[in-house]
């Protein structure tokens, strides 16, 4: 079994620089792996740099030193062999709209030079489940069809890497569970996907290793479960037996919040104190207890987590 990664990024650096002035920095050094045949998250807020990662890996934009290798092939010494083995699908929609799928599909296999009898248009189509658009000018599909439409032509070359940049941007609910369910096939039939997406319930269902980029540095990069199970705070719903005049307190508390008359929601941290304690703490305040609801922390606690302590630091 290989160890080599499907893209293995090292200390990537990109300065925007003006003439005359010191501009922005964007990426500080970024250094990681994707590893061959799973999902991989790349998270972030907005203006993290993820965007100018993955332009940089596409090659539309330069990067100011650092390397990254595509399927072991270094986009500055083989660029080639690195962007037939990287397919793109841009968050914005890019492509002829008085050309039919059909004709889109073959334009793009042609860009790669691929001949005729070797192109892959009818299968694709059928695979994003747009045969019966297969004739119909592209600007009257519907924005889940186009969505679709974007994925197949980046496939047209057959790489073995497909990134996803925010695929999902502004897409309905259901339309964002086909494409998922279209992501997942395609990881199942061995193309390793790099996903980007600001729907974190998301990342924490599909991706099998996260990272998370901030003010261009990545500040995570671990297993899904193990990155989930940093998050240290758990939180108790209670529902008490009469109106709430003043909360219960206790140092095991780290908030406290009323959320109706004879409701509240403790936070506490689940590696000083456990649930047991904090019932007995409201109980001891002469509250009875009717009923007991549990969230466990989640990706998007420790997300805002990470971001908030990095935001703190710089």
């Amino acid at each position: 079994m290989t160890t080599t990664p499907a893209i293995a990024i090292r200390d990537v650096v990109k300065r925007y620089a003006p003439a005359g002035g010191e501009g922005k920095l964007a990426l500080k050094g970024v250094s990681f792996d994707v590893p061959e045949g799973g999902i991989f998250g790349l998270l972030g807020p907005n203006g993290a740099g993820k965007s100018t990662l993955i332009n940089i890996m596409a090659g539309l934009v330069n990067k100011t030193s650092g390397s990254i290798a595509i399927w072991g092939f270094d986009i500055d010494r083989d660029m080639r062999n690195a962007k037939r083995s990287i397919g793109i699908v841009p968050q914005e929609i890019v492509f002829d709209p008085f050309f039919t799928p059909f004709e889109v599909l073959e334009i793009q296999a042609g860009l790669y030079g691929i001949a005729k009898h070797l192109r892959r248009s009818e299968e694709l189509l059928r695979a994003v489940h747009l045969s019966d658009k297969r004739n119909a000018y592209a600007r009257t599909l519907s924005g889940g069809m186009k969505r679709r439409l974007l994925i197949a032509k980046a496939l047209v070359h057959a790489p073995p890497v497909l990134v996803l940049d925010e695929p999902t941007a502004g897409v309905d609910v259901e339309l964002r569970r086909q494409l998922w369910e279209l992501v997942t096939e395609m990881n199942r039939e061995g193309v390793t996907i790099v996903l980007t997406t600001h729907y974190l319930e998301e990342a924490e269902e599909l991706c099998d290793r996260i990272a998370i980029i901030n003010h261009g540095e990545v500040i995570a990069n671990k297993p899904t479960r193990e990155l989930v199970g940093m998050a240290r705070e758990k939180v108790v719903v209670l529902t008490l037996d009469k109106d709430i005049a003043d909360l219960p307190a206790h140092p095991a508390f780290l908030k406290c919040d009323k959320t109706g008359e004879r409701t509240v929601e403790i936070t506490y941290d689940k590696d000083r104190s456990n649930a047991g304690e904090v019932l007995a703490a409201v109980q001891a305040q002469g509250f009875a207890i009717i009923d007991v609801t549990t969230r466990e922390a989640d990706l998007e606690d420790v997300f805002v987590t990470l971001t908030s302590e990095a935001r703190a630091a710089a």
